[in-house]
């Protein structure tokens, strides 16, 4: 599904329980609509995939020719990952501030994605402290944990924030709310990754499903994006070859406001712009042929060309 949609990669979410949960936090009960279990670890463990299963999806993704990796959600995980040979490590905003995690996931030489999510600027730019000396090879992405996100809490100022305050590494953004508009965005404003869940369908039992994204607007997301991505184009203003036919057509031009005889000194007010037929001077030379001579009678409505003003020297636009 994820290939046929034009997704790059395929990231799931990998938990050693015992390292990520200690005893209590797995026997809680779990009483949610969501729950797959009469505690939390019952229903965790439900859910989770064998590293048999990882081993599965990881050569099935190589044989559709799709990356494939998992958010390592504790150190074990990591370890798991690093001996499965994913790609990329991604932390989940969980870990972000996770030191220890850090920089035992970054000695591991594998590039690294991070969200930001639950964390403040401070936080981020010690993260960058500790990853950047180890690794020089990740990335920072703009990420609120709320599930589903309004967009009153996406933030996406924040990319330019860290676009500014991280120039040396990629930024990008993890999404968790509905729709595509605002990851589109997201990408307008130069996130070079894009994150979102992905769903076979929203009314599923768990509460990140809705969430996410089902395969027909995880297509029109990967379209809108390789759309955006080729309207960037480039800084440089200028008269472009498919605005030429245009410009051919309505790009205006001086032309005599009134009769002017020969040998008269030109002033504004003999001057006007028009879509002029054949062309003449562009309008931004209205001002420089103030002045200047012309050495043949130009008559009212006649588009002013150069042969028409005396000693006439053409300005280069550089």
């Amino acid at each position: 599904v994820l290939q046929d949609c034009g997704a790059d990669c395929a990231k799931f979410q990998k938990s050693e329980l015992e390292y990520k949960f200690n005893k209590k936090a797995l026997e809680r009960p779990y009483t949610s609509k969501h729950s797959w279990g009469k505690t939390y670890g019952e229903h965790k463990r439900h859910l989770e995939f064998s590293h048999d299963q990882y081993r599965e999806l990881k050569k099935y993704a190589e044989e559709i020719g799709i990356f494939f990796t998992a958010s390592g959600m504790d150190e074990m995980a990591v370890e798991f990952l690093h001996e499965l040979d994913v790609p990329f490590f991604k932390v989940g905003s969980g870990d972000t501030n996770n030191f220890p995690y850090l920089e035992k996931t970054a000695k591991k030489g594998r590039p690294m994605v991070i969200s930001s999510g639950m964390q403040s600027m401070n936080t981020m730019h010690q993260v960058y402290q500790i990853v950047k000396p180890i690794n020089p090879n990740f990335c920072f992405l703009q990420c609120t944990s709320a599930y589903p996100l309004q967009p009153e809490d996406v933030n996406l100022r924040v990319i330019s924030a860290y676009q500014s305050a991280f120039p040396d590494i990629p930024i990008g953004y993890s999404g968790h709310e509905t729709g595509i508009a605002i990851s589109v965005a997201a990408v307008a404003m130069g996130a070079k990754v894009v994150e979102r869940h992905v769903t076979l369908d929203k009314t599923w039992k768990g509460s990140d499903h809705q969430a996410s994204l089902e395969p027909n607007e995880l297509a029109e997301l990967v379209k809108a994006i390789r759309t955006v991505e080729k309207a960037m184009g480039s800084p440089v203003k200028q008269l472009l070859p498919c605005e030429m036919a245009c410009n051919e057509k309505l790009g205006k031009s001086v032309v005599a406001k009134v009769t002017i005889p020969e040998g008269a000194v030109l002033t504004l007010d003999m001057l006007t712009v028009k879509v002029g037929e054949p062309k003449g001077f562009p309008p931004e030379a209205i001002f420089d042929l103030v002045g200047q001579k012309v050495k043949k009678c130009i008559e009212e409505d006649e588009t002013i060309t150069e042969q028409a003003v005396e000693n006439h020297v053409k300005k280069v636009k550089c």
